[in-house]
Parts: structure tokens; sequence; C-alpha cells
């Protein structure tokens, strides 16, 4: 069966590129957000986020008209969710829980316009069980449809889950040749998924079930975060120690066994800090490791602050003359990784915001990949590099944007959490 039209709900850094690819194949595609301004960007052909190559292939879906974005769903042959899945506001201390309200919100949105021999995927990066969630909300609205977990391969509708693999700058590319994680509800479920994502994808797509597929992706992420754990605990034993990480880490690595990644200020991103939480939520007493990663990378913006504390007092010891409403400070970066605009939760932006709270003098932002800073963040400046350069008694090194990577060290105290200009 083929899909004449594709819905996917949701239209941020993972579904937009998403229904770019699908439209650039020539099938309809419907876009559908919440926010009227993404809306109306993608319908002029534009987009309205940061993604190399991006805007051509919109522009050409849109101008063609395969592409289109809407408030409110319509009628397709196939809806993929592509919406948040933040966490539940929680209490210092406590475990956080996923808010599936978002793919809730999107369930009940499709549940009046889907139809028999529609299919249904989860993409949202999801805790185990999600998917059958999925199934559930929507085979409460509506009972005149059936669905897998009462009629298996014969149900009405099909649902399945997966999970996006892919790493922001590099979007496009990835899309098309990373293997795919494909987990239906049944066996007809996961067929005619991979069959729909075959429309663009040049990888493998490998079928399992569905809460296999969820505890894929959380398990890919929750593995990067323990090695990052290590490489940040790491880190701060050798700047106790008096030993300089970046070059222990190089002699270490040349181990033919050994793969030590890099340390930083933390660990941001919509996927590697937030995905373990999913595993811990699930299986507090057994995610004993994944749970130590968490901590230990969720403690090591603070750990930076505190040095930028110490190079207030070193500098002023420098600069008797001088006092604390004297101290400009300038942060780099504020994304949470190289050369991306995207700042969700980002330990560079939590620090820097942290810093210009707690500091009495001027706190300078570099961040080349954005325009303007969020309206929460009125306390910080941003100036281009040049400015920060120049003006700057304390440098805050915190994202290694290639624009960083490729200039000398500037002049002053630095605080260096990537190993850009203490090498």
């Amino acid at each position: 069966m083929s899909f004449g039209t594709v819905s996917v709900i949701g239209l941020g850094y993972i579904g937009l590129p998403t229904a770019a690819m699908f439209a650039s194949c020539k099938k309809n595609v419907i876009g559908v957000d919440v926010n009227q301004n993404a809306v109306d960007t993608i319908n002029r052909g534009e987009i309205h986020i940061v993604e190399p190559e991006l805007d051509v292939i919109v522009q050409a879906a849109v101008q063609n008209g395969f592409l289109k974005a809407v408030i409110k769903p319509e009628p397709a042959d196939a809806f993929l969710i592509a919406v948040p899945t933040p966490f539940l506001p929680c209490y210092f201390g406590e475990i956080p829980q996923p808010d599936l309200s978002y793919i809730k919100s999107a369930c009940e949105g499709i549940a009046s316009v889907l139809k028999r021999g529609d299919l249904v995927i989860l993409e949202s990066t999801s805790p185990v069980g999600t998917t059958e969630k999925v199934a559930e909300w929507l085979a409460e609205i509506r009972r005149d449809l059936s669905f897998p977990q009462h009629k298996g391969e014969y149900a009405d509708i099909n649902i399945a889950h997966c999970p996006e693999r892919v790493l922001p700058g590099h979007v496009v590319r990835e899309l098309v040749i990373n293997d795919r994680v494909i987990g239906g509800m049944s066996s007809r479920c996961s067929e005619r998924s991979v069959e729909l994502y075959k429309t663009f994808v040049l990888g493998d797509c490998v079928i399992t079930n569905a809460r296999t597929a969820e505890m894929a992706k959380l398990t890919e992420n929750s593995c990067r975060d323990v090695q990052i754990a290590f490489a940040n605990e790491l880190s701060i034993i050798c700047d106790k120690l008096d030993i300089d990480v970046w070059e222990l880490i190089s002699l270490a690595n040349r181990h033919p066994r050994i793969n030590i990644l890099q340390p930083g200020p933390g660990v941001g991103g919509h996927c590697i800090a937030v995905d373990p939480w999913f595993i811990v939520s699930k299986t507090p007493d057994e995610a004993k490791l994944i749970y130590t990663a968490r901590i230990v990378n969720d403690s090591k913006p603070t750990w930076v602050i505190d040095k930028v504390k110490l190079a207030i007092s070193e500098y002023l010891q420098l600069e008797p003359t001088k006092t604390v409403k004297d101290v400009i400070i300038a942060c780099y970066g504020l994304a949470f990784k190289p050369d991306i605009d995207d700042l969700r939760e980002s330990p560079a932006l939590s620090i820097s915001a942290e810093i210009a709270l707690l500091h009495r003098g001027v706190t300078l932002a570099v961040e080349p990949n954005i325009e303007n800073l969020p309206s929460s963040l009125d306390n910080l400046k941003l100036v281009d590099l040049s400015t920060a350069y120049t003006t700057a008694n304390i440098h805050v090194m915190l994202v290694d944007h290639k624009q960083f990577r490729f200039s000398d060290s500037p002049q002053g105290i630095i605080v260096d959490t990537k190993g850009i200009w203490t090498k």
C-alpha cells in the first residue's frame, strides 16, 4: 500500500526535516504545529530553525506544492508524532518523571481524522510503554476503529515506534543514511512502517517490538551519558591533582582498546541529558550506574561556576585596586553542542545565566549561532568574539564552536572546560 499523504505532528528539529524529506520525494505532506509563527514561516518556504541544507529543501517542497503547515490535523494516510517529551516539575533530589502530555495531546488531535487503514508512528523519544499508551489513548476516543492491542494483525489502525537517531547539524544527511529501528505493535504495523520510511531512508530498517525500539534509543543515549560522565569525573580528579586532563586522555587513548571521550561543562541537548532519566524513572532500584552518571554530569556546571568564582578572586588579587563590579566575564558558547543554535538543556546556557545572576559586574556572552538572547537572559550581554577578547578580564570557554577553535587564546584569566585554549 502506498501512502499518498503523510502528516507530521510537531515541526521542530526532527519533525520539520522529516516532513521535508517525505515532501522531497513527492509525497503530499501536511505538517502540524501549535506554533502559528512556525506554521506561517514554513508556508512562506522558510524555516524557523537552524539546520544546514534544510532551507533549500523546504523552499522547494513548499513551492512545488508538496508541503504545507497547519495548526490542526487533517486527514492523511500516515501520521508521525514528533513532539517534545520534557520532564514534569520536580523538587531537587527527586527523580525527574516524563511529561507525556504533548504526545497525548497529539493523539487527541489526530484521533478525529483517523480512518481505517491509517498508520500512526511515534517518533518522540519516550519511556518504555509509551507506544502502547498511544494505542490506548486513540482507542478510547475512536471506539469505532480497532487497534493492535485488541485485533493484532487485523487492526484497522497500525501503530509503531521509530525513534529518530540523528545528529543536530547533520540531520538532513543522517535521516537518509542512518539505520532505523522500527518497533510495531504487530508484524503488520512494522512492515507498513518500513514501507513508509523506505520512501527516503537508504539505511537498514530493522524490525523489533515497540518496547525494545523505545529502549534502544534510551540505551544509546544512556551509554553516551555514562561515557561522558567518566570523562567529566576524570577532569575534576585531574584538576585536583594538577594534571592536564586533555593530555592524559590523549595518552590513554593511544591504547588500542581505549577511547575516552572529551570532558566538558556538563551534558545538554534534548536527548543525552534527558533520555537516561526515562530509564531511571521506570527502574530506579536497578539503574544505579545510569543514575550516577546523570548526577555526575548534572553537577558539572556547579563545579564550573566554582572555578569562575576562584578566577574572580585570582583577578582581584592581581589587581588590588579593582572591585568585583569592575570584573568583566565573557562566556563563550551558549548552545548545547558545537556549531548549532540549539539551546535546549544546555549546560553552557545555565552556567552563563547563573554567572550573570551571581556576578555584580558585567557578564558577556559570545554565541555566533544566534542573533538575539532569550528574554530570560536579560542579565547577559550578547557580543561578538572580538569585543569579548578585548573587553573581558575572565574568559570562560563552554562550547567549542569553530569560531573559537581557530582563534588564539585571549589575554586574561581563562576557565577552559573544553581544552581549546589550555592544550
